[in-house]
Parts: C-alpha cells; structure tokens; sequence
C-alpha cells in the first residue's frame, strides 16, 4: 500500500476542494490510499469513507448543540482508529471546529497535519490562531491576504489559490447554460440561493420567496430559478414553497457530483439573491451581480457573540467578494433589514442598472484572475512534503 492520507471535509463544497486535492495526489503519487469523512466526490476518487460528511454537516454553536452527541460519537471513532492505524499525513478540509481538535491529537502522536480553508480569524476570533498553531503543520489558504496573518505568527503556510477559481470559467456561457437547463434565452431569470443547510433554507427561503413575490409585482415576466443541493434540502423548500407559492419559479435538484446544478443556474441567470457563503464566491467567479442576504436566529446571534467575544466581525462586510475587493461592491441586506421590500429593491438594481451591472462584471473578472493558480498541484506538493517531513 502506498502513502496513506486521512482527510476530514464536513459538508459539500469542503468535499468538492477535497477531491481536487485527491486527483492532485494521485497524479505524483498514484498509489496513495484515502480514508477518513466525506462525501460523493472523495467517494468517487476511491477513498475510504468510515464516516458520511453529513455527520459533521452542523450550522453554528445551536446545530452542533443539539448534536453534540453525534458529533462526539463521530469524532471517537475516528480518533481512535487513526490513532491505532496512523496515517502518513492527515488533511483537515475547512470544519474547524472538528478537525483542529483533531489535528492536535494527531500531531501529538507523531502525525504531520495540513489544513486546508483558514478558518476566518481575520472576521471572528483571531484567539484561535493559538489553536491552530499548536494543530497545524502546514496551513493552506484559499486567499492572498491570509499568508501574512499566518506568517507573522510563525505558522507554515502557502497560497494555493481557490479551486474554483480554476473549475469555473474566466467567460461563463450563459445561453450554453440555459440551454442545458432548458430554459428560455431571452428571458431575464433571477437565481435564488437560499443555502445548502437545513437551518438556512428555514430562515431564508420565506423572505426570498416573498422578495419573489414582489418582483414579479415589478415584473411579471421574470423568472426564477433554484438550485437544490440533495433530497432533504428539496423537501426543506418544498414544504416552505407550498406555504408561499411562487409564479415563473423552477428548482434544479443535483444529479451530477462533478458538476453542481448550482453552477448551471449561475451561469443561467442575470442576477442572483445568495446566502453568503462559498456561493457568493462562485456567483463572482460567474460573473454575475448579486444581492447577499443572511439571517441567523437570535439564539444563534448571541451565541456567536458569547462565543467569539464580539458584537460584530473585525471586518466591515460578510459575503466573500466584498472582503476580496475590500469594498462594498455587492449589497449585503442582513438580519433585520432583510425583509422582501428591501431585498426586491436591491434585486431591481442587479438585474437592471447597466452602468453597475458592467462595473461589477469587470471586478469580478480581476478578482477571478488573482485566486486562479493550480490548486490542486500546489495543495498536493504540500501535502506530500508535510507528509515527508519532521513534526
């Protein structure tokens, strides 16, 4: 048997960037033998699932309250079969919460550790640095601004820029894209991304259907379009939709894991309405304006204040294009402001301000050209050298 990697990646996008890293270790190191948790990408790659990701698949202090059990039962058993079958280098894919608790044990006993998708200690508790430093052999981030915050506290790290950035296309097909979709070509289509996880689709599907239902008031000719990333997230909305019916509205359930049907709609549409998070990154790399909405519920608000020890991040914006443009060049309508009125109004300007629309395109593809590198080489030789060297 060949170098033998245990990898941890808790929910869909962290599984998507954990199978790139595989396809780039095998092309050094072919016979390298995968273990760990994850999903249906790493599955594919031939690696040893002793966990599903869906285990770890927790939104927040309130989610992983109510399972902590689980999550402890999870965590066990693999910390104790990776301690009684060592592995040669364990990799940590974002979930910090889980892996660099686990990363520490691991590196105590021997094992060099790589973790892969800082934490955001540059927005909420910057305290964890110390964690991390204590867990962490080598660090890999997703940003260039990242490098220096881990340098300066004498962690190993290198920029391996975002996946994604490679995956997805410097000029996205938008007609290629709706027709796959089979959607009209003329249309003007609104996407509408509530978020992958149970408790976001709860909060946020009601006030973007809403927002839906004042948009067509202003048009009645548009149309939208969902992506659903699985069976329970389908049923999630469903239930919420058949509450709040919608005209001119189609979801898209995931069929294929090397393709998200989530990317199809962003290259298909005109604009989008996003929970922030990872798709607020891939809606730039797209190419299309956007409208970034959260509400978190307020047990989960004043446990993350508790928690972090803060009443707000260190930094002025949530959705990811902002903070790599350190600017406010996307809307961000949080919390309380995010009702169907405010939402629909910041819509309008997306899908219809032509001056912005240009700008924002234009932003878009500069920040697109500063995460594309080869991501996959650069987390692989990494990976590998942590794997060959002291702890």
């Amino acid at each position: 048997m060949g170098l033998k990697i245990a990898m941890v990646a808790g929910e869909p996008s962290g599984d998507l960037l954990a199978s790139r890293i595989i396809d780039g270790i095998k092309q050094v190191q072919p016979d390298a033998y995968f273990t760990g948790i994850g999903g249906p990408n790493m599955l594919s790659r031939g690696m040893q699932i002793q966990h599903p990701m869906d285990k770890l698949s927790v939104f927040g202090y309130a989610d992983a309250i109510k399972q902590l059990p689980s999550l402890i039962r999870t965590y066990s058993s693999l910390k104790n079969n990776l301690m009684a079958h060592k592995p040669d280098v364990f990799v940590g894919v974002d979930a910090p919460d889980f892996n660099l608790r686990l990363e520490q044990k691991l590196r105590e006993q021997g094992v060099p550790t790589v973790h892969f998708v800082g934490p955001s200690i540059w927005a909420w508790r910057y305290e964890r640095i110390h964690a991390i430093k204590k867990a962490v052999s080598h660090m890999l981030v997703l940003f260039p601004f990242e490098v220096d915050i881990y340098r300066k506290e004498g962690i190993p790290v290198t920029f391996v820029g975002h996946p994604l950035a490679s995956q997805i296309p410097l000029k996205p097909d938008r007609q290629a894209a709706r027709l796959r979709l089979g959607l009209d070509s003329d249309a003007r289509i609104l996407a509408i991304l509530p978020g992958s996880r149970a408790s976001e689709v709860k909060l946020l599907a009601p006030r973007f259907l809403q927002t839906a239902k004042q948009l067509l008031e202003h048009d009645p000719n548009l149309q939208f379009i969902v992506p659903i990333v699985n069976e329970k997230r389908q049923k999630d909305f469903d239930e919420i939709f058949s509450g709040i019916p919608v005209n001119n509205l189609k979801t898209f359930a995931t069929t294929d894991t090397e393709r998200p049907i989530a990317w199809d709609v962003m290259e298909a549409c005109d604009a989008a309405l996003v929970a922030s998070g990872t798709a607020s990154l891939e809606m730039a790399l797209f190419k299309r304006p956007m409208v970034i909405s959260y509400v978190i519920s307020p047990l989960m608000k004043k446990l993350m204040e508790w928690k972090s020890g803060q009443l707000k991040p260190y930094v002025p914006w949530v959705g990811l294009p902002n903070i790599l443009l350190n600017e406010f060049a996307v809307p961000e309508i949080l919390q309380d402001e995010a009702s169907p009125e405010n939402l629909a109004a910041a819509c309008i300007n997306t899908l219809e301000n032509t001056a912005y629309i240009q700008e924002i395109q234009q932003k878009f593809l500069l920040l697109h050209e500063s995460l594309r590198q080869d991501t996959a080489r650069l987390a692989a030789e990494a990976i590998l050298s942590a794997a060959h060297s002291p702890v």
